[in-house]
């Protein structure tokens, strides 16, 4: 399986995360790129780097404001007397329609809905490659390849079309499966994360031609508590096209998988020719988030079921923190899918 990672992406190294009003150490850490790169070569993926699309295929999905946003905004902080090293913003608009203020201060809390998303000097680059690498890795699949991985860091899937979230600042499955679709495809996006991938959600909310499904814990008191709610279905043209399935914290195996099952059926009479799968890892029972309790041969009958569609799969890197088990439970997944795949043919 090729694989795809750029070495700019480490230069996102957030040192804070706000957790019940406490400031601790940022769990999205550079070393995630170190143990999940042996991950996945474990699983037999051959790395290269990905190639520069431009700002294209990122705009189709990010507002141009939002872009100018993340590429300026750590300049223009250190002009403020007194700032932190980060960009956390302390304000936030009661809604989008509020008026956009000028201030890099008021900006940060229009583009960050949170402050587990910290900018720092090298964040722009760093996610500009880390979504470069999701769209070399979907031309990997127009051009024929069967399926990949791509080690986005830092991850996407909190990412709105002008706003950050939740370590995420670019969508990196959302602008994969774009570009799927720009060139023809009908892609579906499965998201395994722990977390709702509720920026995804909101960027394909009233579409139909990309369907969107995501298997989380229960969002009722758990990140990112306001959206992945079994009612969302979508909303206009894409109402019918959005499936959450939240899941009881300390859910098992057994019970992700048979959520998986339902996942998957949707995926099929979706009609859908490719998949995104957006590859959280942190449903394991060992991640310290504690949200699920996902186990090192449950990845890897996740990755096999992936196969089971018999249609081309792109492993798009989102969760999954710092634990001994982080780099096997990638190498099961990517493994149990090549094994699913082999078995098929």
């Amino acid at each position: 399986m090729k694989a795809i990672f750029d070495e700019r992406q480490w230069q996102h190294d957030p040192k804070h995360f706000m957790a019940n009003g406490k400031m601790l150490a940022n769990p999205e850490q550079p070393q995630r790129i170190e143990v999940l790169k042996a991950g996945a070569e474990a699983a037999g993926c051959n790395f290269e780097a990905p190639k520069d699309a431009g700002l294209g295929p990122i705009a189709a999905l990010h507002t141009a404001e939002y872009l100018a946003f993340l590429k300026n905004i750590y300049r223009r902080w250190q002009y403020i007397d007194g700032a932190g090293e980060e960009v956390i913003p302390n304000i936030h608009p009661a809604n989008r329609r509020d008026s956009y203020p000028k201030s890099a201060t008021g900006q940060s809390g229009y583009h960050q809905a949170d402050t587990a998303c910290p900018i720092s000097k090298g964040t722009w680059e760093a996610a500009y490659w880390s979504a470069q690498s999701a769209v070399t890795g979907a031309d990997l699949l127009l051009g024929g390849e069967q399926s990949a991985y791509v080690l986005s860091r830092p991850p996407g899937h909190h990412a709105f079309g002008d706003l950050a979230g939740g370590f995420c600042f670019l969508n990196n499955s959302g602008i994969a499966a774009e570009r799927l679709r720009a060139a023809g495809k009908r892609p579906a996006i499965v998201d395994v994360d722990v977390h709702h991938g509720n920026g995804t959600q909101g960027i394909f909310y009233d579409r139909d031609d990309v369907l969107t499904v995501s298997i989380h814990a229960d969002p009722d008191r758990f990140y990112p508590f306001f959206w992945g709610h079994a009612q969302e279905r979508g909303e206009g043209r894409g109402l019918g096209y959005n499936l959450n399935l939240p899941l009881a914290r300390r859910t098992d195996d057994a019970g992700f998988l048979k959520a998986l099952d339902v996942a998957l059926e949707r995926v099929a009479l979706f009609g859908a020719d490719v998949l995104v799968v957006a590859l959280g890892l942190d449903a394991s029972i060992d991640d310290p988030f504690q949200g699920l309790a996902v186990t090192q041969d449950g990845f890897a009958q996740i990755g096999s079921a992936m196969a089971g569609l018999g249609i081309p799969v792109l492993f798009v890197q989102e969760g999954g923190y710092l634990s001994d088990s982080l780099g096997i439970n990638l190498t099961r997944c990517l493994s149990g899918y090549q094994a699913g795949y082999q078995a098929a043919v």
